[in-house]
């Protein structure tokens, strides 16, 4: 089975006329206010499911700062899932830093949704006061035995839409904040399994750690697959593809390349995700 664990899906509105959000969102528009950027909504989605051979999807919205949009984004994703438990799982998205994330990620996990996530702070990064911001959050999630979500980026490199200032000091720092919550580090947790390998303290701080291979096709050459297992083991990495951003092929073509084995390939696009989810208690009905 082939789990896409970082999929965005938006409703059909949003998709046929973004710009009215913009001038109350700038980080939506900083991320899709170029005509080239995609938006995907159910049917195109689950279209390009079927064509690139992926089984499931993990889906969520955007962290809207207003509660409204977050909210009604969040009812979109419980809709999709509704209508396709098979082939979609929701997580709730919102502003982690706004005062009602809290309620609304308790509202999602209650209406059955199986994580909350993509969280990000665009602004910030995860700075002390953003980690204090979500807090709530992460004690609701552990609490619940369910995941987060967290958009990671590294701290060099080419800039694009959407890279925050973070620091890998920062991202290491959120783990340990939070050490019982089951976290899934996007875009290869910024670079910050590059540490696996040291010994001590960083080995336990990682151990509730995943990360997830979101845009690595633009970010990393294909050995990153191969590094990874090496420095964190082949059970803490998750196919994302990020879609509609870049399509699940690309990635399948370069986890071959890499020289990973048809076992470990197995694991990264489907295994891992599945013994994270729990998939056995979100069977859904038909498809």
């Amino acid at each position: 089975m082939i789990i896409d664990f970082h999929v965005h899906l938006f409703p059909e509105s949003i998709c046929a006329d973004r710009q009215c959000h913009f001038a109350e969102e700038p980080e939506f528009e900083l991320l899709y206010g170029r005509p080239a950027a995609r938006l995907v909504s159910e049917d195109g989605l689950l279209a390009a499911m079927d064509e690139q051979g992926v089984d499931r999807a993990v889906v969520f919205g955007f962290p809207w700062r207003s509660p409204e949009r977050f909210r009604r984004h969040n009812d979109a994703i419980l809709e999709a899932v509704s209508r396709h438990p098979k082939r979609l799982i929701g997580f709730g998205c919102f502003d982690p830093a706004s005062p009602q994330a809290a309620r609304e990620a308790e509202r999602c996990l209650d209406a059955g949704l199986a994580g909350i996530g993509e969280l990000a702070f665009y602004g910030s990064g995860l700075d002390a006061a953003a980690l204090a911001r979500l807090a709530p959050v992460m004690d609701l999630c552990r609490e619940r035995s369910r995941i987060v979500l967290l958009h990671t980026n590294e701290p060099i490199g080419h800039a694009y839409p959407g890279k925050t200032p973070l620091s890998l000091a920062q991202i290491y720092a959120l783990a340990g904040r939070f050490p019982q919550n089951e976290i899934v580090l996007a875009h290869w947790g910024g670079g910050l399994f590059f540490y696996g390998l040291l010994k001590k303290e960083v080995r336990e701080r990682f151990r509730r750690l995943s990360f997830d291979t979101a845009a690595s096709p633009f970010l990393y050459e294909s050995a990153v697959y191969r590094i990874a297992v090496q420095s964190v083991g082949v059970e803490r990495i998750l196919f994302g593809s990020d879609f509609p951003l870049i399509p699940p092929a690309r990635y399948f073509r370069e986890m071959e390349s890499s020289g990973l084995s048809a076992a470990e390939r197995e694991a990264i696009c489907g295994g891992n995700a599945a013994r994270l989810l729990g998939l056995e208690e979100f069977p859904g009905g038909d498809a």
